[in-house]
């Protein structure tokens, strides 16, 4: 649900290419509003009340948002008419996708469908739609949402990373030692992807 994820990731994925270090990305599972009503609420209306800010404010946020999002290939097609949607039984799919190599494909399909097709994916049948857009078996995740197989493991998830102080997103781990939180930019996610790089194949100490 959040443009900051995907456009962190961008700058991630950036980075990677510049430095020409390789990474297993992992996603894992935070949501920024978890007692959102399964019909969802009107973008425009849950920024003005959650933030406090105007409508004014609000669309100039989304302009500069939708300005960046293009300098790194992300359409955001946001209107009058956009929701935000609860996006537990996504992170459901997404836990079960990992098992099947699938995690990183279905994440970015997602973020297509909900920010540039406006798909509503806290819809189970938009879900397993996009479940067999990028390869996996829409019988089987399907049974997955229906059984809610992955619930208990979600929220073991998310309470392993909010415990260790994760109360916002994007926020990146390195190497499993640094945590930087928001989108810091290509120049300074590559700045700490050498620093990691450097550490690991640095001799170890006699």
């Amino acid at each position: 649900m959040c443009p900051w994820c995907i456009i962190g990731f961008r700058q991630l994925e950036q980075a990677l290419g510049a430095t020409g270090v390789g990474a297993r990305v992992r996603w894992h599972p935070f949501e920024l509003n978890p007692n959102m009503p399964p019909e969802g609420q009107n973008l425009r209306e849950h920024i003005t009340e959650k933030y406090g800010i105007d409508a004014e404010q609000s669309a100039a946020n989304r302009l500069q948002m939708s300005d960046l999002g293009q300098s790194l290939g992300i359409t955001f097609n946001w209107g009058d008419d956009s929701r935000i949607v609860n996006s537990f039984a996504a992170h459901q799919l997404l836990d079960w996708s990992l098992e099947h190599g699938k995690q990183h494909p279905l994440k970015m399909a997602l973020f297509a469908a909900h920010f540039t097709d406006g798909r509503d994916v806290s819809d189970p049948q938009t879900l397993v739609a996009i479940a067999g857009e990028v390869g996996l078996d829409k019988d089987a995740a399907r049974r997955v949402l229906e059984s809610g197989s992955h619930v208990d493991q979600v929220r073991e998830r998310q309470t392993f990373w909010t415990s260790r102080g994760i109360s916002g997103v994007p926020s990146m781990v390195f190497g499993g030692t640094y945590l930087v939180t928001g989108a810091q930019g290509a120049q300074a996610y590559a700045q700490l992807l050498k620093r990691v790089v450097a550490e690991q194949t640095a001799p170890a100490a006699q």
